[in-house]
C-alpha cells in the first residue's frame, strides 16, 4: 500500500524511496553511457557544464549571458568563462543584441549544432541497443514508468511557476 505521498502526503513511501534508488542507479549508468559518447564525438570533448550550456542555448538561442545564468543556476563570472571556452571551441558565438547595444546574444555555431546533433545520435544508439536487448513486457514497463515521470515533473514544475496576481513568493 502507497503511504502518505504516494497519495498526497507528504512523507515518501518506501516503494517512493525504491524506485528513486533505482533511478538514481540508472543516472549513473547513463553517465557512463554519455561519457563515453562524448569522448568519441569529438577531439575537444566538453565538460558536463559546458554541455548545460550547449543544451541550454539549443533551447533557448539568442538569450544573453544573464539569462544563461539564470538557466544554470550559475554566477556570472562562472558563466563568462564557460562561454569563452565554448567560444574558443568554436561551439558558440556572441553577437550584439539588435535590442540593445548594451547586450550579448549568445547562439551556438554551425560546429556547435553538429556536435549537439552527433552526441544526441551516440546517445540515442546505446539506448536503442540497450532497450532492444530488453523483453517487450520489460520495455513497456519502462515506457510507462518515463512517462509517469514525464508527467510528475510537469505537474510539479506548473506548481512551482507563479499564478497571475499571485504576490506570493514560491520557495523552490
Amino acid at each position: 500500500m502507497e503511504s502518505a505521498k504516494g497519495s498526497g502526503g507528504d512523507r515518501p513511501s518506501r516503494r517512493s524511496r525504491d524506485a528513486a534508488g533505482a533511478a538514481g542507479d540508472v543516472i549513473e549508468l547513463l553517465e557512463v553511457l554519455w561519457e563515453r559518447g562524448r569522448d568519441a564525438v569529438s577531439a575537444h570533448p566538453v565538460s558536463p557544464s559546458q554541455l548545460r550550456v550547449l543544451y541550454s542555448l539549443d533551447r533557448e538561442e539568442g538569450i544573453n549571458l544573464r539569462t544563461l545564468g539564470e538557466l544554470l543556476g550559475s554566477a556570472p563570472p562562472s558563466v563568462s568563462r564557460l562561454c569563452d571556452r565554448l567560444e574558443a571551441l568554436g561551439f558558440i558565438e556572441r553577437a550584439a543584441s539588435p535590442v540593445s547595444r548594451r547586450e550579448l546574444e549568445l547562439r551556438l555555431t554551425g560546429q556547435g549544432k553538429a556536435y549537439l546533433r552527433e552526441l544526441r545520435v551516440r546517445r540515442e544508439e546505446a539506448l536503442v541497443t540497450t532497450i532492444a536487448a530488453m523483453t517487450p513486457t520489460a520495455r513497456k514497463a519502462l515506457a510507462e514508468g518515463l512517462t509517469g515521470f514525464q508527467k510528475a515533473v510537469d505537474a510539479a514544475e506548473t506548481a512551482r511557476r507563479p499564478k497571475p496576481g499571485d504576490s506570493t513568493i514560491r520557495s523552490a
